[in-house]
């Protein structure tokens, strides 16, 4: 009897794969592709010269801790069975077709970068910004490093109820002497330091119990010096749908929420600076002679059973004088060059992590994990599960995945070709060094470089040919 054909995944025929983009699904995605026992060859693609995505661009400076998760992708990083390709960008640099010329499996992990729109009048005039855009600014992203926020204002409004629209809101409030020893940009500490905004309204559409905060971000307004949280006792009044959801799965914060809550509208206004916090609230137009001047706020009500409550216009109307706010609706992904793409959700259109057509036929060799496969929800560590999953799925195809597939060495070819700058993750550790050198300066971890330029002049440090 003949002897059987290698299958993928052993030695004669190593399983290839790419993984595009380095965030924590990229990297979760990596791991466990490495921890099964299989025989991989994984390359990381990512479009700046820096790893960890949201991690490095996305987390707020003052929570150093919630960053710690990259000592573990650094471990996955320098596995023998791993490439980082920094400043290498699908679309720009590489195509899909290529890519799936050269690999018997992609993993798109690329996140979610856009942010949601108002879509009200007055949301072009100046001081009207994403937050996502903000959080870019003062973390370092070099797309962001040239914005400009006008803080000489005295009051925002940031809208949203998630972790991100706290995060907003603590930056704008904090210390700068506090933020000065974390790795805040030195732009951002300079505008900061400077800030006139003496008032802060959190805005959101529905109620405390529906409010994504978790009640560590959320308890952190209240211990910020020098300013107070306000909230109307009234706000805190339930439904009995909300009251029911306080014992729903779906809701684990919720009551610990409502405590934090209640006990800062039980606090007496004494503070000079004020956060407020809305609910059941939603700019329903901006105004203002060329910058914002003022917000028009409808009134909202739930409607519908536990765990499917929506908020709808009550036909209640408020206004509040602001002249700076910030969205944190949520992100949604970016379409990519050659790839389907489902304008509605905002998300690569997918069948538990395996890409589909228009016609919703399996992509054969496409994957998706992270936000572009689900959407922007979760924390950092659920990218772990999600990104099994899709490994999962992909390890299941292996019998009808082709077999004959160049991987890595096609990549430096075409790479090579068009002599562009490859930044491995030798160049990385140099760039880190790079930055941390630049911090200890100035009393800090580290001082980011904000321009790509900067940061490849950095990687020749690394002696990596």
């Amino acid at each position: 009897m003949a002897a059987q054909a290698p299958g993928l995944g052993t030695p004669k025929l190593p399983l290839r794969v790419a993984v595009v983009g380095s965030g924590p699904s990229g990297f979760y995605a990596a791991e466990s592709l490495l921890e099964s026992k299989l025989v991989v060859e994984i390359d990381m693609i990512e479009r700046l010269p820096v790893p960890y995505g949201l991690v490095r661009y996305g987390v707020a400076p003052d929570h150093a801790k919630l960053k710690s998760v990259t000592a573990v992708f650094s471990e996955i990083a320098q596995d023998p069975r791993f490439r980082f390709f920094g400043n290498v960008a699908l679309g720009r640099d590489i195509g899909a077709e290529d890519l799936a010329a050269m690999y018997h499996a992609v993993i798109v992990a690329t996140g979610a970068d856009d942010d949601r729109k108002l879509g009200v009048e007055g949301e072009h005039l100046a001081g009207v910004h994403a937050a996502s855009a903000f959080v870019g600014w003062y973390n370092g992203k070099p797309e962001c490093a040239d914005l400009q926020f006008d803080l000489s204002q005295d009051v925002a409004m940031v809208v949203g109820q998630g972790n991100v629209a706290i995060d907003v809101c603590r930056i704008l409030a904090k210390p700068v002497d506090e933020l000065r020893r974390t790795d805040i940009t030195q732009h951002a500490l300079d505008a900061l330091a400077s800030s006139r905004v003496r008032e802060i309204h959190l805005v959101g559409r529905r109620g405390p119990v529906q409010a994504k905060f978790t009640p560590k971000e959320l308890r952190e307004l209240g211990t910020l010096v020098g300013w107070q949280v306000i909230v109307d006792p009234a706000c805190l009044d339930l439904n009995q749908q909300s009251q029911a959801e306080l014992k729903h799965p779906d809701f684990a914060h919720a009551a610990k929420n409502l405590g934090i809550l209640r006990a800062f509208a039980a606090n007496k206004p004494e503070a000079a600076r004020s956060i407020h916090l809305h609910f059941h609230r939603m700019p329903v137009a901006l105004h203002g002679s060329g910058r914002l001047q003022q917000v028009v706020l409808g009134a909202q009500r739930l409607q519908g059973p536990p765990a499917a409550q929506v908020a709808v216009p009550s036909g209640e109307r408020s206004t509040i004088n602001a002249q700076l706010l910030f969205r944190s609706l949520g992100y949604q992904s970016r379409a990519l060059p050659g790839l389907p793409f489902d304008d509605r959700k905002g998300v690569l259109p997918n069948r538990n992590g395996r890409l589909q057509t228009a016609a919703g036929q399996c992509l054969r060799g496409w994957y998706a994990t992270g936000w572009v496969k689900r959407g922007p929800t979760g924390l950092i560590g659920t990218n772990r599960l999600d990104s099994v999953e899709t490994v999962s799925q992909l390890v299941g195809d292996l019998p009808s995945l082709p077999t004959a597939k160049p991987g890595r060495d096609a990549l430096l070819g075409v790479l090579g070709g068009k002599r562009h700058r490859i930044v491995a993750f030798e160049d990385w550790l140099a760039i880190e060094r790079a930055e941390r050198a630049r911090g200890l300066l100035a009393d800090k971890p580290a001082e980011k470089f904000v321009r790509v330029a900067e940061m490849l002049a950095a990687a020749e440090t690394s002696g990596v040919v």
